[in-house]
């Protein structure tokens, strides 16, 4: 499994409410997209940051999001560039589920 985190550092500081509008907007086109086992809006309490932490079934289900077509609409969202980071997660625990998952 692989987490991203795609991290827009805004220019003006934003509001949970405002965050929460634009994130819902969003979420649906997230739905039933193949490969993305999770995804969690972000922002940072004082505004300045905002984004998402996505868990992928492989870093090959990410990059296919990842494209520069997707790049600029979040940045046409945002107002600035996305930065991703790419972690592995070799193990995930899933509360809700009642699951421990290990990357194959």
């Amino acid at each position: 499994m692989i987490v991203t985190i795609v991290t827009f550092n805004l220019a003006t500081p934003t509001t949970l409410a405002e965050m929460k509008k634009t994130f819902q907007s969003t979420a649906p086109k997230y739905q039933g997209l193949a490969g993305l086992l999770r995804k969690n809006y972000f922002v940072s309490e004082d505004g300045r940051r905002a984004g998402g932490i996505y868990v992928w079934q492989s870093r090959a289900d990410a990059d296919r999001v990842y494209t520069a077509e997707w790049r600029k609409f979040v940045e046409g969202k945002y107002g600035v560039p996305p930065q991703i980071e790419y972690l592995h997660s070799p193990v995930m625990v899933d509360n809700r589920e009642g699951t421990i998952s290990v990357a194959a």
